[in-house]
């Protein structure tokens, strides 16, 4: 997390970069900062104080702050992140970009809940207006049928498009950035666990079509029951009458079906890790802890977020990378 003299900068930075501090214009004092941000006046001039030792402020004696002559327009680059959703793993993407870049960047971001129509509108605002576009390229249909967005995407210059996440679907050399392959991630989670699922009858991939998550789980998923011989069900939610079935092993997305099975098996009187198997979606602190640990398949986020800010900044040379997922073995399995 970022200090507030450090977020104070950012802001003062960001509204130079956006015209609303004219080169030579004076910006509000270091009192008016304290009182409108809540800020004690120690760390508004810390912050004051760091800006004009990289020259975008200078200082009058009894006037206060300017915005510098030689770099109030900010030779920063631009880039606007365009992301499916604001979950915690796209949060800790999105801070770590911001962490990354510093002030090196300016970073805007927009949410386009995996709608293509949304997506055009945010293109359409937003098109010459960066020097990078950050897209997050989920997209599904109205009956949640999973579409590439490819069509959209072209018209941003190629040289300005980062993708993160995932990969455009039947171009996926087309764009650099950083991407899971969640098909592999999934066979290749479920193989080293492979001992520990022996113990277990049936596998279910509780997969959530409203949601819209990515369709290459299912497929990883199929793969990795059919090729070891495991009884398995896909189903998209865990009603609240269902009955968990002792020797099932049940692998969630959403923190919803993974916060249900651990009530049914408080109420059924269900051990998880031995009668009930289960495994979850993208670590957290919270999955750490709950029911003595929670086996989880994730990837690093703060990883993937730091080579976007590189790409943004220059700092990173190679084009494409894949940050795979590992399984992370707790007591629920």
């Amino acid at each position: 997390m970022l200090t507030k003299h450090q977020q104070l900068i950012n802001l003062i930075t960001d509204d130079i970069a956006r015209g609303k501090y004219k080169t030579g214009e004076r910006i509000p004092s270091i009192n008016e900062t304290s009182f409108y941000y809540l800020l004690s006046k120690d760390t508004v001039e810390k912050a004051y104080n760091e800006l004009k030792e990289k020259g975008i402020l200078t200082s009058v004696r009894g006037k206060g702050f300017y915005v510098s002559l030689a770099k109030g327009n900010s030779s920063r680059s631009k880039a606007l992140l365009l992301f499916n959703k604001l979950n915690p793993y796209k949060r800790a993407i999105y801070y770590s970009i911001i962490n990354t870049v510093k002030h090196h960047a300016v970073i805007d971001i927009h949410i386009h809940h995996c709608n293509l129509r949304i997506f055009e509108e945010l293109l359409n605002e937003n098109l010459d207006k960066y020097d990078h576009y950050v897209v997050a390229p989920h997209f599904f249909d109205t009956n949640f049928n999973s579409v590439d967005g490819y069509e959209l995407i072209q018209r941003i210059p190629k040289e300005k498009v980062i993708i993160v996440d995932r990969q455009v679907v039947n171009h996926e050399q087309a764009y650099p950035g950083i991407y899971q392959d969640f098909e592999q991630d999934i066979f290749l989670s479920l193989y080293n666990a492979l001992s520990l699922l022996k113990k277990y009858e049936t596998i279910k991939l509780v997969f959530p079509k409203d949601r819209m998550y990515p369709p290459e789980m299912i497929t990883g998923f199929k793969k990795f029951t059919f090729i070891n011989e495991f009884k398995n069900l896909v189903i998209d939610g865990i009603d609240d009458d269902e009955i968990l079935v002792v020797g099932e092993v049940y692998i969630v997305i959403a923190e919803t079906d993974l916060i249900s099975i651990v009530k049914k098996c408080r109420e059924q009187k269900l051990k998880l890790g031995q009668d009930i198997g289960l495994i979850a979606f993208n670590d957290t602190p919270l999955k750490e802890i709950l029911e003595e640990g929670i086996t989880t398949i994730s990837t690093d986020f703060n990883f993937m977020g730091e080579f976007i800010g590189k790409l943004i900044t220059g700092e990173e040379s190679i084009q494409l990378a894949k940050r795979p997922s590992r399984l992370i073995k707790r007591n629920s399995l």
